[in-house]
């Protein structure tokens, strides 16, 4: 027989205390429904659209923390449509992302940086009641896996354009304006994976525990900052960008601004969204139309930037105005908080 006291009903021991958490745990999927009476124009369907995307972002998280035991890394052998060489997890989360979200009942087209052509979800029979369009690019910055270099996904989600019952307008449904964006967010797969997106209401992030497999809200309501302290730019190409770059580059020193480039471009947009400065990617004798694609990584930063209380521009035009003409167009990016891009605005003003 036991000779230890009998325990207090209303006193539990010390090394076993209650859970309690300092706030409730909320899930992307249990916030979007939370929250979606508040969003124009979307409904649960939007939720079941996104547990596509938030399942392949687990699936690609797992193969890029295990990509050097694997053998996942470096290139896969062949090139994509812009003729950039395919890094091995480049074709796996294009596959990923083409099966999850292909499987979704409310999504009508796909559109993938990796691959030439728009895709229907069901090859040469349209489904027009199915309203979604999925544009992304799997793997942003999937050539600095090997160095272990933190890469992400970007993603856009649009409305397909009204058609006569039978027809598919594909092209014209992908061939939208950023204005035009229901929802968009991006991935970053670094210290932690995390999930930040916007569906036009504010913008949120979503951290990824392991421990129980899901997105839970860690960032509520991200504001940019009015203004910040860094800049971001491959200043290796200083003497191709326009004069204005350099002069507003120069400004920046000037007024003691630090430099902070990663090279994947999600990971520099995190940064900036979270701690404010601003985001260059200028034209460049090389690229005079700028390097970034339009539709799947302009698109999606800006507008998550946008209603993060900042603002994005191709330089002399605001991203999300811009009419598409393909489906690979490339821009140039420059996005920041509002006082980087004030002093921005001015410089070109100056020219």
């Amino acid at each position: 027989m036991s000779n230890a006291a009998p325990q207090d009903p209303d006193h539990a021991p010390d090394e076993a205390p209650a859970f309690a958490a300092e706030r409730p745990i909320l899930t992307v999927q249990q916030h979007i429904l939370l929250e979606q009476t508040r969003f124009p124009g979307v409904s649960g369907e939007f939720s079941w659209l996104l547990s596509g995307i938030t399942l392949a972002a687990k699936m690609i998280s797992a193969r890029v923390r295990r990509a050097g035991l694997m053998d996942e890394s470096g290139a896969g052998g062949g090139q994509n449509i812009q003729g950039e060489i395919q890094q091995k997890l480049d074709i796996y989360a294009n596959q990923v992302l083409m099966h999850c979200l292909a499987v979704r009942e409310n999504v009508a087209v796909l559109a993938s940086e990796e691959n030439e052509h728009p895709q229907l979800v069901d090859g040469d029979n349209p489904r027009p009641e199915y309203s979604y369009v999925v544009v992304f690019d799997p793997l942003d910055g999937s050539s600095n896996i090997d160095v272990n270099v933190s890469v992400g996904t970007t993603f856009s989600i649009l409305r397909r354009r009204p058609v006569e019952e039978g027809e598919a307008d594909v092209m014209s449904d992908v061939l939208q304006p950023g204005s035009r964006q229901v929802a968009a967010g991006y991935v970053l797969y670094g210290s932690s994976t995390m999930l930040v997106y916007t569906a036009g209401n504010g913008v949120h992030g979503f951290t990824l525990d392991p421990a129980i497999g899901a997105f839970v809200l860690s960032h509520e309501n991200i504001r940019i900052p009015e203004r910040g302290k860094y800049y971001s730019v491959n200043e290796a190409h200083i003497d191709k960008f326009p004069p204005v770059c350099r002069r507003y580059l120069d400004g920046l020193r000037a007024a003691n601004y630090g430099s902070r480039y990663v090279g994947s471009m999600v990971a520099d947009v995190h940064r900036t969204l979270l701690k404010g400065g601003v985001f260059l990617y200028p034209p460049t004798a090389a690229n005079p139309e700028g390097k970034l694609r339009l539709l799947y990584e302009a698109n999606p930063v800006a507008f998550i930037v946008e209603q993060a209380g900042g603002r994005a521009s191709d330089g002399h035009r605001r991203i999300l105005d811009i009419p598409p003409e393909s489906i690979h167009q490339r821009t140039s990016l420059v996005l920041g908080g509002p006082s980087e891009m004030d002093a921005y605005e001015r410089c070109v003003a100056e020219e």
